[in-house]
């Protein structure tokens, strides 16, 4: 997939790159990644990885994002903890080691719980996920020592979303905003897919600690009305720990997946 650099794109829309983070509010441009291996003891063939917050060696709530090369197919295995995955690039196949293929796009879901003997596989040129923990560490281990935590996987794929408008969910304020729960309750710790559509100028407001990662689509992004100006792209990242506004001028349609402890507004 053949996609403009963020620096590219800050050049057309006079943004800036430089990553932002404060006491009360954190945003990463694409450009400003740390990319370090997944699972170092695997050499080469280690998938990539960043944390955008948390750190994923310790036992704290972490986001990452993780590349994998095309053809990457993991051995059985299992995770310590459940996880749940987004795809933002590429094709990826989550499922059990016996399971037929089933390519998930950009804007795919899925929940992978502790224990779970599992294979990871990616299928196209670039594939990117980003991976959250609610804690850690994050740690790969052998198929026999599965365990079954009661948990069960889940696998949706990005057509098999169900969006909800402001009709749906009045809370959301603005007309052409479209949101798609994908877990917890609104009102309580919760995920969900936003959708801003190609010219959206407006902001996302919460009293809440609110985390949010672009899964598509190209935007300029500033917090609380200030002067400072980011670049987002696929795999860019704000959050806040304070009241607050996302400032959110969208050049194409964006789609963002949004963690947050309650609910929040779109305006």
């Amino acid at each position: 997939m053949n996609r403009l650099t963020t620096t590219a794109i800050a050049a057309l829309l006079g943004a800036m790159t430089l990553p932002v983070m404060a006491n009360d509010h954190t945003v990463i441009s694409t450009d400003n990644i740390d990319w370090g291996m997944l699972n170092p003891a695997r050499g080469d063939a280690s998938p990539k990885a960043a944390d955008l917050w948390g750190d994923r060696t310790k036992d704290v709530a972490t986001g990452m994002l993780v590349k994998f090369q095309k053809g990457f197919s993991s051995p059985p295995h299992i995770h310590n903890i459940t996880y749940r995955g987004i795809v933002i690039e590429g094709l990826m196949h989550n499922d059990d080691p016996s399971a037929d293929n089933m390519w998930m796009p950009s804007g795919s879901f899925w929940i992978q719980p502790a224990g779970e003997n599992h294979i990871t596989s990616a299928n196209a040129q670039d594939n990117l996920i980003y991976l959250e923990i609610d804690s850690g560490p994050y740690l790969v281990k052998p198929a026999d020592q599965a365990f079954d935590n009661g948990e069960r996987p889940i696998n949706i794929s990005e057509n098999n979303l169900f969006w909800l408008n402001v009709d749906d969910a009045t809370w959301l304020k603005s007309g052409n905003a479209q949101i798609s729960y994908l877990w917890g309750k609104p009102d309580a710790a919760n995920g969900s897919f936003v959708k801003l559509p190609a010219g959206f100028k407006g902001s996302i407001e919460s009293q809440n600690p609110l985390k949010a990662v672009v899964v598509k689509g190209s935007a300029t992004y500033q917090w609380d009305n200030q002067k400072a100006l980011t670049a987002l792209t696929p795999s860019s990242f704000f959050s806040s720990d304070a009241q607050g506004k996302h400032m959110i001028d969208a050049k194409t349609e964006v789609v963002l997946y949004v963690k947050s402890t309650g609910q929040f507004s779109v305006k």
